[in-house]
């Protein structure tokens, strides 16, 4: 190590990851920026924006974007702001880099479709050596950015190790809570964004808010049951990275998950409804609900979601075999 290692970086120079480095600068540190694409970084070093991802927003002198992946690497933390379906990929190219004992903070949402894996299996299994941690709550990037009042967890499996990480994070306007909860953290950030889904499907086929607060409720209670079905806390999904979570994505038109349940319940195709990308809940939906299954636990809505993505029901199936569920005790 030398006076010249970084403190901090951050893989992922998307929206998510501009806008983490962004609270990183404003908080005084001198952070790396990594991305795959050398002529997208080197514009972003010129022109001091992230034009595909945050246009508009100046990156200070303090961020420094670069394209070369073992620069990056040996700082004292990496916030891994990859996306869960590519995650596995980058993390095994990166892994020789990485040095035993750096602190490995995942900044995404989600469920490995093939695998089921969430994103700290995924780096515990590419970095054997890494106790890797979890950034997750109701946050849209364009906010971060902008440096609005912004609320989220981090968990750890040692108490102590996600207080020190959610200290040395922390920017002006972004408060970190510390859990540590992680697999209850990863199912908040995860399931939210197929009951987003759910709720815009609601919201586009105009069912009202009536229909939509219900579906909101009862697809929590679906998220609680999963919690204590695969041993996380129930309680860890009343905070930041469950409720709060679903009740940002599942009620904004900032959110891909719901603009993409929104086209849908308007019926478009899932393909036109994806724009050509579909939003993770998508992705996540059918592995969550083999999650629940192989756990006993019922979860509806998300297999309706899931089945409804598949193109195994059309959305006015789906509704129908939810209002026509058998009446319960709540």
């Amino acid at each position: 190590m030398t006076d010249r290692t970084p403190r901090l970086a951050i893989f992922g120079a998307g929206a998510f990851g501009t806008a983490l480095a962004l609270v990183a600068a404003r908080a005084g540190r001198e952070i790396l920026l990594w991305g795959r694409d050398g002529a997208a970084m080197a514009e972003m070093a010129s022109r001091r924006e992230n034009t595909r991802h945050l246009p508009g927003v100046r990156l200070p002198d303090a961020i420094t974007p670069v394209a070369d992946a073992e620069t990056g690497a040996g700082a004292d933390t990496l916030i891994i702001a990859i996306p869960t379906q590519n995650l596995r990929e980058a993390m095994t190219d990166l892994a020789p880099l990485i040095r035993p004992g750096t602190a490995l903070v995942a900044a995404a949402k989600g469920i490995e479709q093939h695998t089921g894996a969430f994103v700290t299996d995924i780096l515990r299994s590419t970095v054997p050596e890494a106790a890797p941690a979890i950034l997750s709550g109701p946050s849209f990037a364009t906010d971060i950015a902008r440096g609005l009042p912004t609320a989220v967890t981090l968990a750890a499996a040692d108490a102590g190790r996600a207080s020190d990480l959610a200290t040395a994070i922390a920017g002006p306007g972004f408060r970190i809570y510390h859990s540590d909860d992680v697999r209850g953290v990863e199912i908040g950030g995860a399931a939210k964004n197929v009951l987003a889904i759910a709720a815009g499907i609601v919201s586009g086929a105009n069912l009202g808010e009536s229909a939509r607060a219900a579906l909101v409720a009862r697809g929590f209670a679906e998220l609680r049951r999963l919690a204590a079905g695969v041993g996380a806390r129930p309680d860890t999904l009343m905070g930041l990275s469950g409720l709060g979570d679903l009740v940002l994505t599942a009620s904004s038109a900032q959110s891909r998950n719901f603009t993409f349940g929104v086209a849908l319940g308007r019926g478009q195709s899932v393909a036109e409804a994806g724009a050509g990308k579909l939003a993770e809940g998508a992705f996540t939906a059918p592995a969550l609900v083999a999650m629940a299954r192989s756990k006993g636990v019922e979860m509806p809505i998300a297999t309706a979601v899931a089945m409804v993505v598949a193109g195994r029901l059309s959305v006015r199936e789906a509704i129908a075999g939810l209002i026509e569920r058998p009446q319960k005790s709540e």
